[in-house]
């Protein structure tokens, strides 16, 4: 089934390629500066285009060495950006220039901003019940003109068909909405949208991890001076030890550990 819902994603890809890209341990990743990302993001919405936004970090790239599921669905989604230092540092060392890094509490202000500007509306998907709403409330907020075509928690039976999930797409297909964030957490939120992207009628489907979180004020984020020089693994580390600390103590050496082994191979 999997596979299947991965050749029609690939059917429908409808991305112009106008942007390089490299190859990191078998994973696409477009090198895409914040406003090219965000204007490609609602020139395909107002187009109606049915586009797939993915993120890759370094745990996303451990995902992908172990589970070739999501691999293929990183590389098979239309936009593939770059969401962690680490995956830039993993680069440098194989020789591949990988300049631009967008996370969604970085670019998320501006989407909002084009999104208010064009008349475009989003959709939040994730977080614990309450959490969307606080996060679409701040947002709102901030960017009084923007449409929030609606709000839902992530607390539902996500199994593949379930009467939960059929009840939470109508939702979503109801409210017209042209871009759908989804936030369950890596990689449930991408398996969520590959086994039911097709019945989205949203034009822009984008997993976001943690950013209701942060938007909501639920996690407080990393300071800047972490956040901009490469550490917010580590502000985040500090927030949240318990459920993040094999991701980065052990996820990230593991990373590296690839990717010298690559740069051995070659020579």
């Amino acid at each position: 089934m999997l596979s299947s819902k991965l050749d029609n994603i690939k059917e429908v890809r409808v991305i112009e390629k106008n942007y390089p890209s490299i190859h990191l341990l078998g994973v696409r990743i477009d090198d895409l500066p914040l406003d090219t990302l965000v204007n490609l993001i609602v020139h395909k919405s107002k187009l109606g285009e049915k586009v797939t936004a993915a993120y890759v970090n370094i745990y996303a790239l451990n995902l992908a060495y172990e589970k070739p599921w999501f691999k293929d669905w990183l590389n098979a989604s239309d936009i593939a950006y770059c969401d962690g230092y680490g995956a830039r540092i993993g680069a440098r060392l194989l020789g591949l220039d990988l300049t631009n890094r967008n996370t969604p509490p970085d670019w998320i202000d501006s989407l909002a901003s084009a999104c208010a500007s064009q008349g475009l509306s989003i959709f939040f998907l994730g977080g614990q019940a309450g959490v969307a709403e606080l996060a679409a409330g701040r947002l709102s907020h901030n960017h009084p003109d923007l449409r929030i075509a609606g709000v839902q928690h992530g607390y539902f039976e996500k199994t593949y068909r379930s009467a939960e999930s059929a009840r939470v797409i109508k939702s979503i297909n109801q409210s017209d909405a042209d871009i759908l964030l989804v936030g369950f957490g890596m990689p449930v939120q991408e398996k969520w949208l590959l086994e039911n992207r097709e019945g989205l009628d949203a034009r822009v489907a984008m997993p976001v991890g943690a950013l209701f979180d942060y938007l909501g004020g639920v996690i407080p984020r990393a300071p800047r001076s972490l956040t901009k020089n490469g550490f917010e693994w580590l502000g985040r580390l500090m927030y949240e030890p318990g459920r993040l600390w094999r991701r980065y103590l052990v996820g990230a050496p593991l990373f590296f550990t690839r990717v010298l082994s690559q740069r051995l191979f070659r020579k």
